[in-house]
């Protein structure tokens, strides 16, 4: 008997989850500043967005960021209207919210015992075909699954602050999660505009946090040692290297840098020189006199108004994936 001719309840988990183009209601959980990100997304692909929150004053903060980020969105190509299509819905609690969803975001607070509550409420909501993405960065998905009788439709889902103009999501399953769960977590995203990347093995923080880790820690460790300024070694970043791995990763661009020969020639010809530096480099902790250093170091050149900083980082940050055409609808810039 082939998958067309069972029933929805003889289907496996990956055979009831719908594609893409049928999510048309998608559940957001948590309306922080992730869950506004992903609301505002999710609602410039035309979804329904269903929104729980138990704070009151969450409904007010979310569609605030819904029109702040509409604009940004619109330029991005992810949406052509002046307004959402799909309507947002906001629920008492979060098992009217995922009652219909196809799809379920949950960005609540990175507290385990908060996240369990949570899964033991909506699973016996959630429809039979309903995938539940989480955006946690510093959980772990076996931690996660630990609130599920059945943790077969859960996923990790992380994706980079802001969710709505930073493409990346990453994604992980494993040995408990149903088959092919994973693609179709991945389809949907990218059907709302993202570029995911698969996590095959579980480690803490993922990848791109681990990433951005390793390069912070050797930030400090320059600044704690008298290296250089914390304002010039943020510039040392943001106009040098920062500038290239807005196009590609290190690996490909130092593939690039080696000429004809490609990254086997450049590992021969600076092998001695990184081992050189990994061997000198850092291993500070972010104590409280660090962080007092860090502060300090940025008063003198950050100290102005917090939200006018963010809109000038959020309209580089368009204008770096309009040119390099990371997203849906948009196309590399041309000379």
């Amino acid at each position: 008997m082939s998958p067309s001719e069972l029933s929805p309840s003889e289907l496996s988990p990956s055979e009831r989850v719908p594609s893409p183009v049928e999510v048309a209601r998608v559940a957001s959980l948590g309306g922080g500043v992730i869950g506004q990100s992903w609301t505002a997304l999710f609602l410039a692909a035309g979804k329904t967005v269903t929104l729980f929150d138990p704070d009151p004053a969450a409904e007010g903060r979310v569609r605030r960021a819904v029109e702040t980020a509409w604009p940004a969105l619109i330029e991005l190509g992810l949406t052509t209207r002046a307004e959402p299509e799909g309507e947002l819905l906001v629920c008492a609690d979060a098992r009217t919210a995922v009652a219909d969803a196809q799809f379920v975001q949950e960005s609540v607070p990175e507290r385990i015992e908060l996240k369990h509550r949570l899964y033991a409420e909506i699973e016996p909501a959630l429809a039979e075909d309903a995938i539940v993405a989480s955006s946690a960065s510093g959980l772990t998905l076996t931690e996660l699954q630990a609130g599920w009788e059945r943790p077969d439709r859960l996923v990790l889902g992380h994706p980079f602050n802001p969710p709505h103009l930073i493409p990346l999501v990453e994604v992980m399953g494993n040995e408990q999660t149903g088959d092919g769960v994973v693609d179709r977590a991945r389809d949907f995203y990218e059907s709302v505009g993202k570029v995911t990347i698969e996590v095959k093995r579980e480690v803490p923080g993922h990848v791109a946090n681990r990433l951005q880790a390793a390069l912070w820690r050797e930030v400090i460790h320059l600044v704690n040692e008298g290296v250089a300024s914390v304002d010039d070694i943020d510039t040392a970043i943001s106009s040098g290297p920062g500038l290239r791995w807005a196009a590609w990763g290190p690996t490909t661009l130092f593939h690039l840098g080696a000429g004809e020969g490609g990254i086997a020639a450049f590992c021969e010809r600076y092998a001695d020189s990184f081992n050189r530096w990994w061997d000198d480099l850092g291993h500070p902790h972010l104590d409280e006199a660090t962080a007092a250093r860090l502060a300090d170091g940025l008063a003198a050149t950050r100290s102005g108004d917090l939200d006018a900083l963010a809109a000038q980082r959020d309209a580089m940050i368009v204008s770096a994936i309009l040119a390099a055409g990371r997203v849906k609808g948009a196309m590399p810039s041309q000379a």
